[in-house]
Parts: C-alpha cells; sequence; structure tokens
C-alpha cells in the first residue's frame, strides 16, 4: 500500500471545537499525524498546519471526517510529494558570478573565442574546457515507466529529474533530463547522436523492449562515450550483487546452481546476460509461453541469442514446472504469479529475488517461511533490489576515465564492488544488499568500474589515483 505525506491547513472555531476532537477524526480516518505546526491564533480562532500520513485509499475520508466537525474550516490540503515537485527538481547554477565587463569578456565575447578555436583544433579539449567531462544525458520517450508503463515524454519528466538529483547528490555527476516526444526508433538514435557532443556519456531510461535493445546497441556503435541502458543493466548488476552475497550464505557456488529468470524483456535479458558472464552453467529463462529452450527457434532476437547459448537448459516447461529444483528464482515479470507450495518444490537453501512491482511474484509474507533468503524490488522489505546502487557510481567511474564504453567486465566489476560493501560480519539473510546511502558503494564501485576499464583498454585518461 502506497503511503503520502498531506499537509491540512484547518481554522479552528474554539467556541465549537478543540484540537482533540481534530486528532481523534483523522487517527478514526486511518491517518497519522506527524507534525503540528500553528500559523495563527487568536481567543476566537487558530490556524494550524497539520502533517498528516496517510495512504492513498484514506486519504479522501480525512477531508471527509473533518468536514463534518462543527467549527472546522478545510483552508487547504497539500501534497508533500506534489510541494516537492512545484517548479521541477533541479537547476542549473553558474560556477562564477559575472560581476562586470571583465568577468564578461573571459566566460562571453571576446575572451570565448579563444576557447572555441581551441576545441577546433583539439576536440578532445572540450572535456577539459566543458561541461562535457561531467555530464550526462537522462533521456527517455516515457513508453516504459516503471508501475506506469507508456504514460509519455512529459508525465515522464519528473523521473527523469529525480534521477538526475541522485547523480548529483550521490557521485556529484550533472545530469539533465532529455525527454523524446517520439516512439521512431531511427528517431530516436538521430536525436541522441545530434545532442552527444555537449554530453560525456547518455544514460537511457524507461524505454520500451525490444526497441531499447537496438537504441542502445547502435548509439554504442556510433557514439565514443558510454551508453548505458539502466533498467537493463543496472538491474542486471544489483542482482548479480545480491546473488554473490546470498551464495555466500548458502554455500554455494555459482557454476553450479540451477536459475530460473523469469520475465524476458529488457531486465530479465540483461540478467541473464549477467548471469552467463559471472559463470552461472543452468539457466532456464522463462516468459508468458513458458521456458526459452536450447536449440529452439524464436521470432524475438534476445530470444534467439539465449537459446543458442549453451547454459540454457533444453527442457520446456511452464514456470510452475521449471522451478522444480531451482536453487535460485528471479523473477522481473508480474505479481502473484507463485505460492507456498512452488517454493517448497525448490532446492534446499533456496535464493527468491522476486522484483515485480508492486506486487512481488510471490507475497513475501506467504514466501518467508520456505525460502532462505528472499529479495524484492520493494522498500519495505529487506535487501531491495535498487538501480540507484549503480548508476551513480558506474557513471563517475567511466566519466573519470573517458570510457569509450561501458563493457561486460566494468558491469561485473561493479556487481562484485557493491556486494563488498557489505562486510562478512554484517552479511545475514536480511541483508545481502547495501543501502543506497551507504557512502562506501559509489567510491567502491567508481574504483572498480576504473580499474576494469584500464585492463580492458576502455580507458582514455588515467585519473590521478590510480597513476
Amino acid at each position: 500500500m502506497a503511503y503520502n505525506s498531506i499537509i491540512l491547513r484547518l481554522e479552528l472555531n474554539h467556541e465549537l471545537n478543540h484540537f482533540g476532537e481534530v486528532a481523534t477524526a483523522i487517527s478514526k480516518a486511518g491517518g497519522d499525524m506527524t507534525s503540528i505546526d500553528v500559523i495563527r491564533t487568536t481567543q476566537e480562532s487558530s490556524i494550524r498546519d497539520i502533517t498528516v500520513q496517510v495512504s492513498d485509499q484514506e486519504e479522501s475520508r480525512v477531508s471527509e471526517f473533518l468536514k463534518e466537525l462543527d467549527g472546522v474550516k478545510i483552508i487547504n490540503i497539500s501534497d508533500r510529494t506534489f510541494l516537492a515537485h512545484l517548479g521541477g527538481k533541479i537547476s542549473i547554477h553558474p560556477n562564477m558570478p559575472i560581476k562586470n565587463r571583465d568577468d564578461l569578456s573571459r566566460v562571453y565575447t571576446p575572451g570565448v573565442a579563444r576557447v572555441c578555436n581551441a576545441i577546433h583544433e583539439d576536440p578532445r579539449k572540450a572535456y577539459s574546457l566543458t561541461i562535457k567531462r561531467n555530464t550526462v544525458a537522462v533521456v527517455t520517450d516515457g513508453t516504459a515507466v516503471l508501475g506506469l508503463g507508456d504514460i509519455g515524454p512529459h508525465a515522464a519528466s519528473p523521473v527523469m529529474e529525480g534521477k538526475a538529483m541522485l547523480f548529483k547528490q550521490l557521485a556529484d555527476v550533472d545530469a539533465f533530463p532529455i525527454c523524446l516526444d517520439t516512439k521512431d526508433t531511427e528517431e530516436i538514435i538521430r536525436t541522441i547522436v545530434h545532442i552527444s557532443p555537449i554530453f560525456g556519456g547518455i544514460n537511457l531510461e524507461d524505454i520500451s523492449s525490444p526497441r531499447c535493445f537496438e537504441i542502445e546497441a547502435r548509439l554504442s556503435e556510433q557514439l565514443a562515450i558510454p551508453v548505458f541502458h539502466d533498467d537493463q543493466h543496472g538491474t542486471a548488476i544489483v542482482v548479480l550483487a545480491g546473488l554473490l552475497n546470498a551464495l555466500k550464505l548458502v554455500g554455494k557456488r555459482i557454476n553450479q546452481i540451477r536459475v530460473v529468470v523469469n520475465g524476458i524483456g529488457a531486465a530479465g535479458v540483461a540478467i541473464c546476460k549477467m548471469l552467463l558472464s559471472a559463470g552461472v552453467t543452468h539457466l532456464i529463462p522463462v516468459d508468458q509461453e513458458g521456458a526459452i529452450v536450447r536449440g529452439e527457434h524464436y521470432s524475438q532476437p534476445m530470444w534467439q541469442w539465449l537459446a543458442e547459448q549453451p547454459q540454457v537448459e533444453n527442457q520446456p516447461g511452464r514456470l510452475k514446472e521449471v522451478i522444480r529444483g531451482a536453487d535460485v528464482f528471479i523473477g522481473v515479470s508480474r505479481g502473484g504469479l507463485l505460492q507456498a507450495e512452488d517454493m517448497k518444490e525448490m532446492a534446499a537453501d533456496n535464493i527468491v529475488f522476486a522484483m515485480a512491482n508492486p506486487e512481488p511474484e510471490i507475497d513475501p509474507k506467504e514466501a518467508g517461511p520456505y525460502v532462505r533468503i528472499l529479495a524484492t524490488g520493494r522498500s519495505d522489505y529487506p535487501n531491495q533490489i535498487n538501480n540507484v546502487l549503480v548508476f551513480p557510481g558506474i557513471f563517475r567511474g567511466a566519466l573519470d576515465c573517458r570510457a569509450q564504453q561501458i563493457n561486460e567486465p566494468m558491469k561485473l566489476a561493479a556487481a562484485r564492488a557493491i556486494a563488498s560493501v557489505v562486510s562478512d560480519k554484517e552479511l545475514n539473510e536480511l541483508y545481502i544488499i547495501p543501502s543506497i546511502f551507504n557512502e562506501q558503494i559509489v567510491t567502491k564501485v567508481r574504483h572498480a568500474v576504473i580499474e576494469a576499464a584500464i585492463l580492458t583498454g576502455m580507458a582514455r585518461r588515467i585519473p590521478p589515483d590510480f597513476r
């Protein structure tokens, strides 16, 4: 259930009502008061702002209950989430003030011409003389926004702004939202190529499958800067990080486990690829039609690629059939697909990552008694698989070494770095993934990514701390 924080501005007539009745009404409606601020008060009346935590379903009940009270006037109801978005959540600030003609001549005409000519003669100087070295474009067409689907570029903007905030706060990367009003693959690719000169990296976000595969692949070929589709690779990296720690707890080796991945869209394909790169030898990808079988032919290119991999099993079956005897279940599909009986059919010391949002593939409370380690995509349960653990650090590292691409070794390095943040002493069934606010994450991911980029020839610059 989703909860909001709302602010009620009420005027109370002291002759007709007292605050205790207001508090009782809010509580009966299902609200939880968290703060009270007196705005103005006289002998006859008072105006107060009351902050209330309330579920989406009960928000209207709070106002209905208050309207029934004599002497209480509702002046305004403000949703704190909406208030946080007023005017947008990010802005641009200059690095130096322009106070006089001398300042103006240096940052703009005529002095800027010298800098322009220097970059014209050596385009690499754009990294040192413009914002390129620290700027990422967060690009979407709004066709696959988590939990909302195809809502378009305008409605997707708040998500992209939020991502830009996280980039800056967690990794000091300047990111800017680019929301494209087209679903045409060619037009999206062409547009991103045309705007790329000012950016040091491209973070693709919330673009529907299977178009996202082609867009990322072709941009990676055409651009000499990192292109990273977070819905694919961010999810896959965190899944692997959590799995590495989970396997450590249960005492199983990654090359000996049998893994079922359910939901072979953008995230599911990337997870499968990451698992294969990490050493999984028994993989069962499953979609709506059942298991993707080695040796079969599929019209979807990514499914066909999976069917050609020797680690993919060759036995058909529905999800409830192939999950029998599996050591690991990873779900990026939809809620309510599995029950406790299915968990009982898995191997001993089973690991379940049920990441469908907002409803996991199996109710965590139902799964609990029959699962050794459980992770979800939700923040109200332990072991949240969250992309925020990845993209700030991986781009911080890629920008600092001016990587041409973010390749598989760099992604694997990021996964191992995230896993390493949880020490052996801290590691337990309820803590296999660190909090997104753990300050070690960006530092460790950055270092691991730069090291992998240098070793694989992706780095075009060696940062001072690596010399």
